[in-house]
């Protein structure tokens, strides 16, 4: 299949019954004559999913049948195009009712150009219902909203907000081979606009995205492409010679890198994850920046099976959650993720802590991170963790930024070129 529409309503449907996720959708497709037209659609159409398919039912006149989610899903990308790009309307609408026929659905060719055109009218005549529903106007699942609003009655609606703008490119400088000054000089004499961050001394934020390979001294291990709530992680750890350390589900790299960055003299580093696939690009990340570390596929509750019993003086667990506070960067979390994946995924966060805890020398610590901004997979679970372990305590991080919790420190989402949503508990094995 080579229609963009076409493709964008399939990865779409797909994603609508619980299949994949967009990168790995989409990563087939990268050699696609139009693949950012089609990647551009494909993000667009999830970030605004819930605002374009409350749109939609006033178009309808009866829902569509389950087999025909590829219609529903090309439905929705067509208002997508019409509302939110810059594509001429009548080439949106042409482009979209002629991606009926590669889907095998030529039947729907008069309906999807009713519905467009209907919208249309009522858009041009200013005329369309938007409905007040705060889970419809940020476009959200509602659960997820009234979770939100509960969890942060304060900033709720700007987290909404800052989960539909579009994440920056953010780049992690290898300070052992460069400094921060004098990299953002090289991007200014290639052109790049560019700025430091605001919280990590190690964070250069660009104007625009653009390919990793293009940026310059990318190939050579200078810099490193990593979100700045990530950069804070490691500063934390108070790594320091002849450590053993630990990064669980350690996949793709980048803390692993960064440990290895900020102290060279560590005794061993070993970096885990239960992907065999995705700790290829582990590898890849430490080899591109001249680094060397134990890398191990392994499940890392299991510690029988890969632990040889030599405990660790330093811990990362950056636990797999929720994804709330990478929304932005992720928006098919909107469509992928239910509340009922919260239990699941609480249960394994504690399986994993409690796991990892006895690999954990006394006197030693563990940091404890997600990108989740849900406090019962942050500082609900810490706190609950630190019920039942007696030989655990909460160090604290002192910093002037994110909100302070019980159990530790949340970023939230918020400027356009800021971090992303992070949460960080740093513990001390008594």
């Amino acid at each position: 299949m080579s229609n963009t529409r076409a493709i964008a309503a399939t990865i779409l449907a797909q994603l609508l019954t619980g299949t994949g996720s967009l990168s790995t959708l989409l990563s087939p497709h990268r050699d696609h004559a139009d693949f950012q037209l089609l990647q551009e659609i494909c993000f667009g159409s999830c970030r605004w999913f819930h605002l374009l398919q409350a749109n939609l039912t006033d178009f309808l006149s009866k829902p569509l049948k389950k087999k025909d989610q590829d219609i529903m899903a090309l439905l929705i990308i067509g208002l997508y195009q019409i509302r939110f790009m810059r594509i001429p309307d009548h080439a949106a609408l042409n482009e979209t009712v002629n991606a009926t026929a590669p889907l095998g659905k030529s039947w729907a060719r008069g309906l999807v150009n009713a519905v467009l055109r209907s919208y249309l009218r009522a858009a041009t005549a200013d005329k369309l219902i938007e409905k007040p529903d705060p889970w419809i106007v940020h476009s959200h699942p509602s659960w997820l909203v009234d979770t939100l609003a509960e969890a942060w009655p304060d900033q709720w609606q700007s987290v909404l907000a800052a989960n539909n703008h579009r994440a920056p490119l953010t780049l992690r400088v290898n300070t052992q081979r460069i400094g921060r000054s004098e990299y953002l000089k090289r991007l200014e004499e290639a052109g790049i606009n560019a700025k430091p961050g605001n919280l990590a001394p190690t964070a250069i934020v660009l104007d625009k995205p653009m390919d990793v390979f293009a940026i310059p001294g990318f190939g050579e291990g200078l810099v490193s492409v990593q979100d700045e709530a990530s950069q804070l992680v490691i500063p934390h750890l108070d790594l320091r010679a002849g450590q053993r350390v630990l990064d669980a589900c350690a996949a793709p790299g980048g803390k692993t890198c960064h440990i290895l960055e900020s102290e060279q003299a560590l005794t061993s580093v070993l970096a885990i994850d239960e992907s065999e696939q995705r700790l290829e690009r582990v590898k890849e990340n430490l080899d591109r920046l001249g680094l060397t570390a134990t890398i191990l596929a392994a499940n890392a509750v299991q510690t029988n099976a890969w632990w040889d019993g030599e405990a660790f003086d330093r811990i990362l667990l950056d636990a797999p959650c929720s994804g709330t506070g990478v929304i932005r960067r992720h928006p098919d979390i909107k469509i992928l993720r239910k509340q009922s994946d919260l239990t699941k995924l609480v249960s394994q966060q504690m399986n994993l802590l409690n796991a990892l805890w006895t690999c954990l020398r006394p006197g030693g610590l563990l940091m404890y991170t997600s990108c989740s901004i849900l406090p019962q997979e942050n500082s609900t679970l810490i706190a609950n963790f630190l019920e039942q372990a007696s030989d655990a305590k909460y160090e604290g991080i002192a910093a002037d930024w994110g909100v302070e919790c019980s159990n530790g420190r949340q970023l939230l989402p918020g400027a356009a070129s800021g971090p992303d949503g992070f949460f960080y508990s740093l513990l001390r094995k008594l």
